[in-house]
């Protein structure tokens, strides 16, 4: 069992591919079979599985997510932290704050088009820590 911190950079709202990273630590561990799990230590941000193909289904995504959840909503009372806060809040709580995934061989059992996901919901971003967990 290990547990690890990946520092990513988020520079503005979007989503951000990290399988790459996730897959390094897992070889690493040489945990033959187990499972990752995966957490962010965001309120403003969330993680996905998603289609890593074509950029055109994370443009859409965010893009239907702009409308779902508005800026400037007259509901909104938490707006001191800017017009984009709130509205990301609501996002992550719609989304995922952590993924498991199965380990075989030594390697994520991803499917052939999906990767694993940073979603920033804030329009300036910034450094998103997310904690991966590695176990049998």
């Amino acid at each position: 069992m290990s547990v690890k911190q990946l520092q990513l950079r988020a520079p503005q709202q979007g989503l951000f591919e990290f399988t790459a990273q996730v897959q390094v630590l897992v070889q690493e561990s040489h945990i033959s079979e187990g499972l990752c799990t995966l957490f962010v230590q965001h309120t403003s941000a969330s993680l996905l599985i998603q289609e890593n193909a074509d950029p055109d289904v994370r443009t859409d995504l965010n893009n239907w997510f702009k409308r779902l959840v508005p800026e400037g909503d007259s509901l909104y009372t938490h707006t001191m932290e800017g017009a984009d806060d709130m509205p990301a809040h609501i996002k992550s709580a719609l989304t995922a704050t952590s993924l498991s995934i199965p380990i075989l061989n030594n390697r994520l059992t991803l499917g052939t088009w999906q990767g694993i996901y940073l979603w920033e919901h804030r329009r300036r971003g910034g450094m998103r820590t997310v904690v991966v967990h590695l176990g049998q």
